[in-house]
């Protein structure tokens, strides 16, 4: 099962450090940046799972930031947990009301912080304690590597099976083919983008046979979607 991708957001350095290699050492795949003008450029080729965002940052703040994140469609179901030295009942109070998932008050144990993003993750659908992703009728089974509509069992490639999990943990979201070239086969992999329309075709095939070539809907002139909302998109 892929790991889910941590964008950490945090201007000191040994603490941006510290945090990669405990993300690391759970399981977790972060992503790192210094302000929140370099975490936006990383937002514009990757989608992480969740952020990991400290309250003061250079120029822009990370509680601003965040209230900027949150008016934008693409970006509101996505999780930010707050790190923060603050630890007035107020500001907590102020990190929950733009959108914030969770926060934590430094100094803070890794034990604690691994916990709380694990939480947050299972909270909003990015990870099922049960090996299990569910999304209406489709049945995604991480652990016996399986793909099910109902009680048939789709015969999906290892490479289909990852696309279609990360599209049923971001589901009802748009991505272009770059992000789903970064997020499913990896930034370290050169495949040319077209390559991602092969695959589109060959899992909308198979979904089709079972009526359900719906679940993979394409967003003209931006890229693909995966709802259990019907939708008039077409093939690209």
């Amino acid at each position: 099962m892929p790991s889910s991708n941590i964008l950490v957001v945090e201007d000191e350095d040994a603490i941006r450090e510290m945090l990669k290699m405990v993300l690391e050492q759970a399981g977790f795949s972060p992503i790192t940046a210094a302000d929140a003008e370099e975490a936006q450029q990383i937002l514009a080729e990757t989608m992480p799972d969740l952020i990991l965002l400290d309250w003061m940052l250079p120029g822009a703040s990370g509680v601003e930031w965040a209230r900027r994140l949150k008016k934008e469609p693409q970006y509101r179901e996505l999780p930010i947990i707050l790190l923060t030295a603050r630890g007035e009942e107020e500001d907590k109070v102020r990190g929950l009301e733009i959108g914030a998932d969770d926060y934590m008050t430094k100094p803070f144990s890794p034990k604690e912080l691994i916990a709380r993003i694990r939480a947050v993750l299972r909270r909003s659908g990015k990870i099922n304690d049960l090996g299990q992703i569910t999304q209406g009728d489709l049945v995604l089974d991480t652990e016996q590597h399986r793909l099910s509509i109902g009680d048939k069992q789709l015969e999906v490639s290892p490479t289909e099976f990852r696309l279609m999990q990360f599209f049923m943990t971001h589901p009802d979201k748009v991505f272009n083919r770059s992000q789903l070239l970064d997020q499913v086969w990896g930034r370290s992999v050169y495949i040319e983008e077209r390559t991602v329309d092969v695959h589109i075709r060959r899992l909308r095939k198979i979904l089709s046979e079972h009526g359900r070539e719906d679940l993979v809907q394409t967003v003209r002139g931006f890229g693909y979607r995966f709802s259990v909302v019907e939708s008039a998109g077409a093939p690209l």
